[in-house]
């Protein structure tokens, strides 16, 4: 198949794999397609049924720690009671601040049992950012682990949680072991949990299918991260589509994740995916490119959860005989570009590529069931690609008001139809919400989900990514809102205009932030550094703009509107009079002035960011 074509031989290679797994997709699609919201398939009836039928089986692995289905029920379990025991009841929320460990799924299934929902704070946010990320939810708890008690100190007197104990502690140990001391001003969750019943809590009202059962962050046009609700039906759907149907999950299975778990590709796919098998989830903090084959060797992974960015500094790593010396025969994720599909998958052995599409807060999915190279697949759910403006996530309108489709091949805007079936479930906060409807779309009374995404079709109802459009950038895989980076910079006091967006760096995936600003006129000269340093206070490491161009005025529109596109083309270029461009180079503590010749290695790839 070429990259840009899928043929009907292409779907009758891709039938010898659905054949294989026909039983696992028989089973997968009864979940899939499960549409009572009031059955009683939650997240934590699946963690019991697998203590039931594999409770000896690993269901975590973790540096040298193996927890069992049985013994990962029976604390959550005690996490349920607790919770119980604290006040908190069906509908409460707590909040999740701790990077990839086991106390991480427990505490999320624990809450699960409850039906308490569990917002996932993302562990790179601080200041600012982070208070009002645990302010749109507004928790009775704060669940934050040692590892991250500095940031979140940052911001916990500025908080006002309605609980009488609400800052819970886990020690960065074995908690089921030892429990650590809890700083002044946190109780100590592991040793309250501890004395609490390990059997499965009996609830008069239990959760259903329909209830939150997390929240996850998602960064948008309003500029600070939005707060989107995921229901138990989500980790259904996952565990019939992705775990059974696409990857036809086994006990013996191991899936390797290095993904952040508050990311729904992690939290919701791959261990959703690991729930289906009765498999185990191997977890590591943080994602290395040097330890990532020693660690499949050493957990025997079968299968490995992916975004783009993660597979190209595999590729960039040296090659190796022991490049294939491993047990990997799958992976699932998103975000694999073309030019380095094919290359990845012959290097490294991989069979299956089950590349997907979704969105935290979307109605809209779509899978690589076939394992078809170079697309995202097709999807069972009501789409239309549309025409829009450029530079913009607005669609085209035409006379009449209605939409334009594009013609087949050619790049248009994802927009999924809101349904009974395909509903919307969007975010905590009403507006935005509603900013990402699209109504009276192609007749009076209709609603789509705008996905801000372009996509082209490229054969048999297949699809490929092509760009992520409007406020928003994918840098070190992570969604970037270019709004919430232009009010950080607009606080500190140093600029009287900026303007952010993504740029393209070649040997690069997504696109690198980078902000063009006007200084404050007091006639001082502007300190770059300066303002490095209060961005590294104020945002996370991946959405600080990788380049900075310095100006004396920003073009606009006769409507007072930037020229972002215009401004965007011209990247990180030299040679526009009275300004300066600084870039922020690896392994360096602030901006350097770009010259000439770092141009010239930036664009031939030699920079690797």
């Amino acid at each position: 198949m070429s990259q840009d074509n899928v043929s009907p031989l292409d779907i009758a290679r891709g039938l010898r794999g659905v054949i294989r797994r026909l039983p696992a997709i028989a089973r997968g699609f009864y979940y899939y397609s499960l549409k009572n919201e009031d059955r009683g398939l939650t997240l934590g009836t699946l963690i019991e049924a697998n203590a039931n039928h594999v409770g000896n089986r690993p269901a975590i692995l973790f540096e040298d720690r193996s927890i069992t289905w049985r013994e990962l029920n029976g604390w959550a379990n005690r996490i349920a009671r607790y919770l119980q025991d604290q006040g908190l009841r069906k509908g409460d929320a707590i909040a999740v601040f701790l990077e990839n460990r086991p106390e991480l799924l427990a505490v999320v299934a624990g809450a699960a049992k409850l039906g308490v929902a569990c917002a996932m704070l993302n562990t790179s946010q601080k200041g600012k950012v982070l208070e009002h990320s645990i302010n749109l939810i507004e928790p009775k708890m704060v669940v934050v682990g040692e590892e991250l008690v500095e940031a979140f100190n940052g911001v916990k007197a500025d908080l006002k949680p309605r609980h009488p104990h609400p800052f819970q502690f886990l020690a960065d140990i074995n908690t089921l072991n030892a429990f650590g001391d809890a700083p002044d001003g946190y109780v100590n969750m592991a040793e309250q949990v501890s004395a609490f019943n390990s059997d499965n809590p009996a609830l008069a009202d239990p959760p259903r299918l329909g209830d939150t059962a997390i929240y996850l962050f998602t960064s948008g046009t309003t500029g600070l991260p939005k707060a989107a609700p995921a229901s138990h039906r989500k980790f259904i759907k996952a565990y019939g589509g992705f775990g059974l149907m696409s990857l036809a999950m086994e006990p013996e299975d191991v899936l390797y994740c290095t993904l952040p778990l508050y990311h729904g590709t992690a939290l919701v796919v791959c261990w959703s995916s690991v729930l289906a098998g009765g498999s185990a989830i191997a977890l590591r903090r943080k994602f290395s490119a040097s330890a990532f084959w020693d660690d499949v060797r050493y957990y025997h992974a079968t299968i490995f959860g992916y975004v783009g960015e993660l597979c190209r500094y595999l590729l960039n790593q040296p090659p190796s005989e022991q490049d294939r010396n491993h047990t990997l025969t799958k992976m699932i994720g998103n975000g694999l570009r073309p030019s380095i599909w094919k290359e990845f998958k012959e290097r490294f052995g991989i069979e299956t590529v089950a590349e997907l599409y979704a969105s935290s807060e979307g109605n809209i999915g779509f899978s690589n069931f076939f394992n078809i190279d170079n697309t995202v697949g097709f999807s069972t759910a009501p789409y239309r690609l549309v025409k829009f403006h450029d530079g913009t996530r607005d669609p085209v309108r035409n006379g009449k008001g209605f939409l334009k489709e594009v013609a087949k091949g050619e790049p248009g805007l994802l927009i999924g139809e809101i349904t009974k079936n395909w509903s919307f479930e969007g975010y905590t906060q009403k507006e935005a919400t509603e900013q990402s409807i699209l109504r009276n779309a192609f007749k009076n009374g209709d609603a789509w989900f705008n996905t801000g995404d372009v996509l082209k079709e490229i054969g048999c109802g297949h699809l490929q990514f092509v760009d992520r459009m409007g406020d928003t950038f994918r840098w070190k895989g992570e969604n970037v809102s270019t709004t919430e980076v232009e009010n950080i910079i607009d606080g500190s006091g140093m600029v009287e205009e900026a303007i952010v967006y993504g740029v393209e760096v070649p040997g690069t995936n997504g696109k690198a932030g980078m902000v063009t600003l006007v200084p404050q006129s007091n006639g001082r000269e502007f300190d770059v550094n300066s303002l490095f340093a209060y961005l590294q206070d104020n945002l996370p490491a991946y959405a600080i703009p990788v380049f900075v161009r310095v100006t004396h005025a920003i073009e606009k529109t006769g409507t007072f509107k930037y020229r972002k596109v215009d401004i965007q083309r011209a990247g990180y270029s030299l040679g526009h009079s009275g300004e300066k461009v600084y870039a922020w180079l690896p392994r360096t503590d602030g901006y350097t002035l770009l010259t000439p010749r770092l141009v010239s290695e930036i664009d031939g790839g030699k920079v690797s960011f």
